[in-house]
């Protein structure tokens, strides 16, 4: 049952890391290509850009919650259910986007808190006006992006995902770098590419359930449900805490350029480089999590425990064993790779002295990011949230604050770093005791 469920579980995960790939790697690119442009546009997407991914990343979470009602659904054989839940998701998707754009047009209560340069608060400034406009259509993709995982059809999303990127490679830097517009926009250019691929990748994703296999078996467009309240409060009891957690966990690393938006320009692009790379490694874990949670959450519909058990056990192995040899891999090739990055020596400099600290995590950031995709199978979001909470802001920020300033000596961005490995090694321990307590509460339950 093991090999069966690790068998399942890498088909399903391997588009599903594709397409993560392929979506952090519209920030790689933004990074490779405003390296090249000046140390003011890397620092102002690092800073713009860790805003922007932490505001999407907790309000797709509460549109996540579409994934496991579906999969539980799928599971039980009530297919016929699932089409209604997607419309509430898009309902609720095109909702959240109203406060995400205000937002960002209006950031000065964040931005308030930051002791930057002014011309770097200005780009980021530009930046995040720009990227508002695609809010929305990202919004509802995440939607779409749920619904599909957790019917087992993630190939489109790969598709959609490597298709976003390789356009995305070639506008971001004839407008960033090139000045197709007339003259070079830097960091507003990056910012004009994502809104246009964005929209692109939604209306990609709404042909495919409107021509696509999906269109038969679901009938996603038919008979349009209006909003339902009861159907909202299930979502939004099991998708708020999971975008909080998800908000919790993104700020705990992109929030650091902010906090050590003083420390200079070459500080925080050095820092943008290692966690740019971070997010890289980190697609891995996330795409085995995504997949255990589908196949657990199919399982529970079922009502397997046998195979949910077996399920858990191999995304765990799995994900565990992967991260911990990218680490290492990321480790041995870290000149070439941050050298691909950027030309100033400075920041290759800060790059280099953070690096290590990625390899020596991976195990623990693997084995709290499944169990943590575990439990929300078992729709247990709340306590999770207060663990990664207490975890990922009380010793990650907090703690990385005092070890970044206030230690004797002071550690600088380096602290931040150092938190972070022990936050996430915290915080595999308790979702884990979680995990286990969820599994037997099931067994008693059954």
């Amino acid at each position: 049952m093991f090999l069966t469920a690790a068998r399942g579980l890498i088909a399903h995960a391997f588009p599903i890391l594709i397409a993560q790939l392929a979506s952090i790697g519209m920030m790689v690119i933004d990074t490779a290509v405003l390296g090249h442009v000046s140390a003011l546009d890397l620092a102002a997407v690092a800073i713009g850009g860790g805003i922007h991914v932490a505001l999407v990343f907790a309000l797709a979470g509460v549109l996540q919650a579409v994934g496991p009602v579906v999969a539980h659904l799928h599971g039980a054989r009530r297919d016929g259910e699932v089409a209604g839940i997607l419309h509430q998701g898009f309902w609720l998707a095109m909702l959240l986007s109203v406060p995400g754009v205000l937002f960002l047009i209006h950031p000065d209560a964040l931005l308030g808190l930051a002791d930057m340069d002014a011309a770097v608060d200005a780009k980021v400034r530009q930046y995040l006006a720009i990227l508002a406009w695609s809010l929305p259509a990202a919004l509802v993709y995440r939607t779409f992006y749920a619904f599909c995982n957790a019917l087992g059809k993630p190939r489109v999303l790969m598709a959609i995902g490597l298709a976003s990127l390789g356009v995305h490679a070639v506008l971001a830097r004839g407008l960033a770098l090139e000045g197709w517009l007339g003259e070079p926009l830097g960091v507003a250019g990056c910012a004009l590419s994502n809104v246009l691929i964005g929209w692109v990748a939604c209306l990609s994703g709404a042909a495919y359930l409107a021509w696509g296999p999906l269109r038969a078996p679901y009938r996603p467009f038919a008979d349009w449900q209006r909003p339902r309240w009861p159907a909202w409060r299930e979502l939004l009891r099991i998708g708020l805490p999971m975008g909080f957690s998800n908000l919790v966990e993104i700020t705990s690393f992109t929030l650091i350029a902010l906090f050590i938006a003083s420390l200079g320009a070459p500080v925080v692009a050095g820092h943008r480089v290692v966690a740019n790379l971070s997010a890289l490694v980190y697609m891995l874990p996330l795409s085995l999590a995504i997949a255990t949670m589908v196949a657990l959450g199919q399982a529970i519909g079922a009502r397997d425990r046998r195979r949910a058990k077996a399920t858990i056990r191999a995304g765990l192995v799995l994900s565990a064993g992967l991260s911990s040899l990218m680490g290492l891999l990321l480790w041995l090739g870290a000149a070439p790779l941050i050298a691909a990055y950027t030309d100033d020596p400075a920041v290759r400099v800060v790059a280099r002295g953070l690096i290590g600290y990625i390899a020596l995590y991976q195990f623990f950031d693997a084995l709290q990011t499944v169990a943590g995709h575990c439990l929300r199978a078992y729709r247990v979001t709340f306590l999770p949230m207060l663990v990664q909470t207490a975890c990922f802001w009380g010793v990650g920020l907090l703690g990385g604050a005092w070890l970044c300033y206030r230690a004797q000596p002071p550690m600088g961005v380096a602290g931040f770093w150092l938190a972070a490995v022990a936050s996430l090694v915290l915080a595999a321990i308790m979702l884990s005791g979680l995990l286990r307590k969820a599994v037997a509460d099931a067994d008693l339950s059954a």
